[in-house]
């Protein structure tokens, strides 16, 4: 491999390594924006969990005013719950589509982000270090 590729894959490596950190940082500016904007506008209500996949579940519930409603996002912060249970969620009255289990807060963004960072950093540095071993040419009296 040329010193040109090389340096080519390099940085390759890292910026891939860095718009992987950068979305990462991102997943958890974005769930302290969402806390925000609930915490600056709350409403409160009993929400039944309508379905659940591994990454969302989608709820119905009903505002004080009467109207019913499904987000299309689902709740933030879904884990642990199941299909049929009733729970308590925090709302933005401003935007009734963004919901998030009631005591549940952004800080649980930040285990899986920084999981994400971790093993990105741990992946980048062994292929940066494989990128930066010398490959030794064979002795010609041993080909």
């Amino acid at each position: 491999m040329t010193s040109r590729t090389r340096s080519r894959l390099h940085r390759a490596v890292l910026v891939v390594a860095a718009g992987l950190t950068v979305l990462a940082v991102l997943l958890v500016v974005a769930a302290f924006s969402d806390d925000r904007a609930i915490t600056g506008h709350r409403g409160t209500a009993v929400a039944d969990v309508l379905s659940v996949s591994p990454r969302s579940a989608a709820i119905s519930f009903t505002t004080p005013d009467g109207v019913t409603h499904a987000p299309q996002l689902g709740v933030l912060y879904p884990t642990g719950l199941t299909a049929g249970q009733r729970i308590d969620v925090e709302y933005s009255t401003v935007n009734p589509n963004l919901v998030r289990v009631a005591g549940r807060g952004w800080t649980l963004a930040l285990l899986p982000a920084g999981s994400v960072v971790v093993v990105t950093w741990l992946v980048a540095a062994g292929a940066l270090a494989l990128l930066h071993r010398r490959v030794r040419p064979v002795p010609a009296e041993l080909s």
